[in-house]
């Protein structure tokens, strides 16, 4: 596997096709949409519509391996916001975010896909919706942000296909901890030298990025996305993110 992720790799930077163009498809992500957002998919089986609220179930739309085999056929969302865990994905769903706020919730499932990064680019480009990145609050989920946003090593001859620079961290910030007090566990030695080296990384040097990691080495605290429900279930579509939005000129 390792040897042939190398080969299709060069592939592409030489042919300047994308590896989904040579029909060379990875495991399904599990990765999944819920929203306002009308949709066709070309499958084998032909042509299908899907509206990924009122065709899914809870679990909602599973992003296929290429989704630029998706057509746009109509929306009435008015924002993206990508969140990390699955746990919080469902948090959103058995609270109606999506309806309440015309939100696509995407569910990254961790370091996401390149197929989920596609497709959030493509909700950003081609239907003009914002995206915000919801993860925990610690350096890995930093970086999770950051391939949403400028793209992956691996992945850096098709940021232009796969990255949203526009693309916005919502949160879990190292200033929530302190604001809100949430439950958190201490900084390891690893997560120290990952703050330090973000410090370092272009993708963080901005004056937003700069004082928040700053901020967490400081207090040497990290916290996941579920610690908001200490303040309440319903705190974190109730007050957290209507207010982070609004604060993001998003609402």
């Amino acid at each position: 596997q390792d040897e042939s992720n190398g080969l299709i790799e060069d592939l592409e930077i030489v042919s300047g096709v994308t590896r989904e163009d040579f029909h060379m498809r990875p495991e399904e992500s599990g990765a999944k949409v819920m929203g306002p957002l009308h949709i066709r998919e070309q499958t084998n089986r032909g042509d299908r519509a899907i509206h990924c609220q009122l065709d899914v179930g809870q679990g909602g739309y599973q992003i296929p391996n290429n989704p630029d085999m998706i057509e746009f056929l109509d929306n009435d969302a008015e924002f993206v916001l990508c969140v990390e865990t699955g746990g919080m994905r469902d948090r959103l769903v058995e609270n109606g975010f999506d309806e309440e706020y015309d939100a696509i919730v995407v569910h990254l499932g961790g370091q996401p896909a390149r197929a989920t990064r596609r497709l959030t680019k493509r909700f950003h480009d081609e239907l003009d919706l914002p995206v915000v990145v919801f993860t925990d609050g610690d350096p890995w989920s930093y970086r999770i942000y950051g391939s949403v946003a400028y793209g992956s090593i691996k992945s850096a001859h098709l940021s232009e296909y796969l990255a949203t620079p526009e693309a916005k961290f919502i949160g879990i910030q190292p200033a929530d901890i302190v604001e809100y007090d949430l439950p958190t566990d201490p900084l390891s030695d690893s997560d120290v030298n990952a703050l330090e080296s973000e410090l370092e990384d272009p993708r963080f040097q901005t004056d937003y990025w700069e004082e928040q990691i700053e901020l967490q080495l400081e207090i040497g605290k990290k916290s996941e996305q579920q610690s908001l429900a200490s303040r309440g279930l319903d705190f974190v579509t109730d007050t957290y993110l209507p207010e982070r939005l609004d604060e993001m000129g998003v609402l």
